[in-house]
């Protein structure tokens, strides 16, 4: 079974000494990491799409809540459970999964550009660090925060439209009759800049958490294996280790960037939609400064379960798609 990035990671950071010596015994013993170049590409986008398309049904109904929080209907401030109990009454459990087909239907394109974007930017950059002289930690950490950024700013090419769609049909239930109606009307009546609603905004929001998710995500697991010790032999060990770094770069990322997918959330759903500014303005006029984390809770658990769970997934994809004759060489 061939090493994913992250225990190649964890091997060399054991063994590495303060000397900056190469990789450690123990990594001698391991198979290879799994980079980008090993990966059989087709694999890797087809099991990538399916898998991550079940954790993404799972936690769509969290994804509902928090827009539902940072979108309220009324003027009193909106509250989880009340929230929740709502959309129940009103809409029964289908009420949680409004805007899913759409969102379904552009997760395998925006999960393909972030995937492979995500690993051709960590190979070249890492490579690259490496060739200046910089320590491997270094490397690693400066290479995941790169990908990071360059997989969002790809991904948001799709995700952007896709968010417009979903969370019209999450709000204006009664206006749309499903996502190919809403494409159409968003196009009539706002044009193509219509579908891009926010799309600065949501780069400025999802291109610095993942550069931060990424790289806290490869600190995290180092600080987490120092305390622990590196057991090479228990790869439910490992599982765990990287699914609570995940959770904890995810649960960070949310609370860091939670003002802004508040306005970027008002941006592509609001009918009367406005410049940033304006956006902010009414948010402070409505409920001061707590009015930007309206829905941090649900985003918060939202983004830490799906971190440990993507991350996990992501990794096991990736041993799934190693070429064959690596798997057999390792």
């Amino acid at each position: 079974m061939s090493l994913t990035a992250a225990e190649q990671e964890i091997a060399c950071m054991r063994g590495g000494g303060e000397g900056g010596a190469s990789a450690p015994e123990t990594a001698g013993s391991l198979p290879a990491e799994v980079s980008w170049e090993m990966l059989d590409k087709s694999r890797f986008f087809v099991l990538g799409a399916a898998l991550f398309s079940g954790v993404s049904a799972a936690l769509y109904p969290a994804v509902v809540l928090k827009t539902h929080l940072q979108v309220p209907q009324h003027s009193q401030q909106p509250r989880p459970l009340l929230t929740a109990a709502q959309i129940l009454r009103t809409d029964g459990p289908r009420g949680f999964y409004r805007g899913f087909g759409t969102s379904l239907a552009g997760t395998v394109p925006a999960r393909a550009l972030y995937m492979a974007a995500l690993e051709s930017t960590k190979s070249a950059v890492g490579t690259a660090a490496l060739r200046l002289g910089l320590p491997e930690p270094v490397a690693s950490t400066t290479a995941s925060a790169a990908a990071g950024v360059n997989a969002a700013i790809a991904a948001q090419l799709v995700w952007t439209p896709v968010d417009v769609i979903s969370q019209r049909l999450m709000i204006h239930k009664h206006k749309y009759l499903g996502g190919v109606d809403a494409l159409k009307k968003i196009i009539k009546y706002e044009g193509l800049n219509g579908l891009y609603r926010g799309f600065g905004v949501s780069i400025l929001t999802y291109a610095p958490s993942n550069a931060v998710w990424w790289a806290s995500y490869s600190v995290s697991q180092r600080f987490i294996w120092q305390l622990v010790g590196y057991d090479n032999s228990d790869y439910r060990s490992v599982m765990a280790v990287q699914g609570l770094s995940a959770a904890m770069a995810g649960g960070a990322a949310a609370v860091v960037t939670m003002p802004l997918d508040t306005i970027k959330t008002r941006m592509q759903v609001m009918d009367c939609g406005g410049s940033m500014r304006r956006t902010v303005k009414g948010l402070i006029k409505e409920g001061g400064l707590s009015a930007c984390f309206r829905g941090l809770g649900p985003r918060w658990a939202s983004m830490s379960l799906s971190a440990a769970t993507m991350i996990t997934t992501y990794e096991f994809v990736k041993r799934l798609s190693a070429k064959p004759d690596l798997n057999e060489n390792g």
